[in-house]
C-alpha cells in the first residue's frame, strides 16, 4: 500500500480564467464538484492506496468533501515545496504517490496499473508516458504536448511514486524541470546538446532520456508506459476544461 499526496495549490492560469472564477484550478467545478474530488476519490477507490494527504489552500480545500482517509494540509508558495512538505507530514521514507489535482479522469484502473508496473522495477522516482495513438484513441482530437522518440510519440502523465529521501537533493533542478515541462525542446537543452540533435532527428529512445534525468538528479529514474490516457488529461487550457465537463456529462446521461 501506497500514501498519496494530491497536490492542490496551483493557482487559476490565465488560460482559464474566462471560464471559471474559482482562484484555484483544484476548485475549478466539473459536473457541479471541485474536480480535486475526483481525484480523491479514485485514489480512495485504488486498492493500492492507504492514506491520502491534500495539499493546497487548506480553508478552501476545508469545504471539499473528501474520503475519510484524506488529510488536508496548507501547500508551499511552488510545486517541490509543496512535495516537500507532504513528505514531510507522511511520518516514514516509503515510496509515496503524488499527483496533480489537475486530472478529474483519473480512474482506480489507472493508478492500480501504475503502481502495478511500478513494483517490477527498482527505482527512486516512475513517471508514466502515453503513446499518442493510445491517446487520441481514448481522446480523439485532444491537444497534447508530445515528445517523438526513437519507440514512438508520447506524451507525459500526471502522477508519480517517489522516494522522498531524494527530494531535497533534487529540487532546484526538478523545478527548472517543472517549468519547461510543457516545452519539449527547453527539456532537450536541459538534458543537453548531444539530446537536442538526436530529439530533433528523431533518435533519442525513452531509455536515453531515463538514464541522463537519473544522472542530472543523481537518483534512478524509471518511465513506465500506460495505456491509460486518463493520466495525460490535465486541464489547464479551455479544450481540456470543455473535454472534461463533456465527458462527465455523458456518464451522467
Amino acid at each position: 500500500m501506497y500514501d498519496a499526496i494530491i497536490l492542490a495549490g496551483g493557482e487559476n492560469n490565465e488560460h482559464l480564467n474566462r471560464y471559471t472564477a474559482q482562484p484555484y484550478e483544484a476548485l475549478i467545478d466539473i459536473a457541479g464538484k471541485p474536480m480535486v474530488e475526483y481525484v480523491a476519490k479514485a485514489l480512495a477507490t485504488s486498492s493500492h492506496v492507504s492514506r491520502i494527504f491534500v495539499a493546497g489552500p487548506a480553508e478552501e480545500l476545508g469545504k471539499c468533501s473528501f474520503p475519510e482517509k484524506a488529510v488536508i494540509l496548507n501547500g508551499g508558495q511552488t510545486i517541490m515545496e509543496t512535495i516537500s512538505l507532504g513528505m514531510k507530514a507522511l511520518g516514514h521514507e516509503n515510496l509515496t504517490l503524488v499527483v496533480t489535482a489537475d486530472i478529474p479522469l483519473l480512474t482506480a484502473a489507472a493508478i492500480d496499473d501504475f503502481l502495478s508496473q511500478c513494483a517490477s522495477v527498482d527505482a527512486d522516482v516512475y513517471y508514466p508516458v502515453i503513446a499518442q495513438c493510445d491517446h487520441e484513441r481514448r481522446f480523439p482530437g485532444n491537444k497534447r504536448t508530445y515528445v517523438r522518440l526513437k519507440e514512438g510519440t508520447f506524451t507525459g502523465g500526471n502522477i508519480f511514486l517517489v522516494n522522498p529521501r531524494i527530494v531535497p537533493q533534487c529540487v532546484q533542478v526538478a523545478e527548472r524541470i517543472i517549468a519547461n515541462r510543457k516545452n519539449p525542446v527547453r527539456l532537450c537543452f536541459l538534458l543537453g546538446w548531444n539530446f537536442v540533435v538526436k530529439f530533433i532527428v528523431g533518435s533519442l529512445k525513452l531509455a536515453q532520456v531515463e538514464a541522463r534525468v537519473s544522472d542530472i538528479l543523481r537518483i534512478k529514474g524509471a518511465v513506465i508506459r500506460s495505456p491509460y490516457a486518463e493520466l495525460g488529461i490535465d486541464v489547464d487550457k479551455p479544450s481540456d476544461l470543455e473535454l472534461v465537463r463533456i465527458c462527465f456529462a455523458q456518464t451522467a446521461n
